[in-house]
């Protein structure tokens, strides 16, 4: 039978998985649903569940084990939303792409030996899933990772890189006073961190064209008519690499303690969410899927751009991984409601069926012809 065919067989529950996660939106540790429904089907053709893998509650790992040895492939799943407007990143399309390509796999497992491994990564928009279960050893001895995310437009990108990204808690702490009658006597928190904002504004003048330097206040006093004794400002800083990325923050961190010394105010600094490495793409990987989505007659192919971050740039660290983009056929902005309705219309399910049968094509060639697993963890070796 021909894999499109094996596909079709499966797609009404791939698409009533998919309909069912952009229904109930979780956000990120807090996935429950998602995870059951995910594990429900990857269950129902043969896969061993372990739920709440690596210690995480909302993480599990689903495996399936080929009678002869062989390579072990990891499609990682992700299906956490964000506030307000549920699954605008598509992260429900990106985690059903990962099964579906797993559920495809494990037929050639069977056939070749090997292992087929889908991994449920909670939380990628906020604290990172993926880089705990790379301290816990979760990708140890899996020889190789794929996933396709979601994206605007109507081609397939490339798998390039991620900018590496710490997120940063500044904390300025002064004294209140009535700001009417005495307010020589407070120290304003405030300035403190209105300070950051305007020296962070001039210092975009001396970094990188790559780097980005984002943040908000979450907390600029209580009433207008008392000098607020704490403030508080909350920043992604990314940059193209680790290196890079240290760099930058040595900058960003002296902006808020000059802050601090020129408002008067006491500063602590501390992380808020998890901190992500770079993206490092493995070219052979990716070369082998652009190759199979050539194979099914997708023609176009694009670099995509490096301008976020992902926790998915820990793993390829420790482990050969490609994070390419599947078109949802829709000119849509990310992190958006209107993306979130596209993922479920037919176009999304157009990019999906095509992601999924070039990961599913990846897999078969690299369980038939191990020199490739040796070629991709050369360059791994290599980088």
């Amino acid at each position: 039978m021909e894999l499109k065919e094996r596909y079709a067989e499966i797609f009404e529950e791939l698409k009533d998985l998919n309909k069912y996660l952009f229904e109930n939106p979780e956000l990120g540790l807090k996935e429950f649903k998602a995870r059951d429904k995910h594990c429900e089907l990857l269950q129902k053709y043969g896969f061993f569940i372990e739920k709440g893998y690596c210690g995480i509650e909302t993480a599990f790992l689903a495996n399936y084990i080929g009678e002869k040895p062989g390579p072990r492939i990891a499609y990682l799943a992700e299906y956490d939303a964000l506030p307000e407007i549920g699954h605008g990143c598509g992260h429900n399309i990106l985690g059903v792409t990962s099964s579906a390509a797993g559920i495809l796999l494990r037929e050639f497992v069977n056939i070749y030996g090997g292992e087929v491994l889908v991994i449920g990564t909670p939380a990628e928009e906020t604290d990172g899933a993926k880089v705990a279960m790379v301290k816990a050893g979760a990708f140890k001895n899996v020889d190789l990772v794929m996933m396709v995310h979601p994206t605007s437009g109507n081609i397939h990108l490339r798998s390039t890189s991620s900018q590496a990204m710490e997120a940063l808690k500044f904390i300025f702490k002064g004294k209140t006073s009535h700001a009417a009658g005495s307010p020589h006597l407070g120290v304003n928190a405030l300035d403190g961190v209105i300070t950051l904002f305007n020296t962070i504004n001039a210092l975009r003048q001396q970094i990188l064209p790559s780097d980005r330097v984002h943040g908000i206040i979450t907390n600029g006093g209580e009433a207008a008519n008392i000098i607020p004794d704490l403030a508080i400002a909350n920043f992604y800083v990314r940059s193209r690499n680790k290196k890079e990325l240290d760099i930058l923050l040595e900058k960003v961190k002296n902006c808020a303690k000059g802050a601090a010394i020129s408002s008067g105010t006491k500063l602590e600094i501390e992380n808020y969410e998890t901190s992500f490495l770079d993206l490092i793409t493995n070219k052979t990987l990716m070369s082998i899927y652009e190759e199979s989505l050539k194979d099914i007659g997708i023609k176009k192919i694009e670099d995509s751009e490096d301008s976020g971050s992902t926790d998915a740039g820990d793993v390829s660290h420790v482990c050969p991984t490609i994070h390419p983009y599947m078109p949802l056929y829709k000119d849509v902005i990310s992190h958006s409601r209107e993306l979130a309705m596209c993922t479920i219309e037919d176009g999304a399910y157009k990019g999906m069926e095509e992601a999924v049968l070039a990961l599913t094509l990846t897999g078969i060639k690299l369980l038939k012809d191990e020199k490739l697993i040796d070629r991709i963890k050369l360059e791994f070796d290599e980088k």
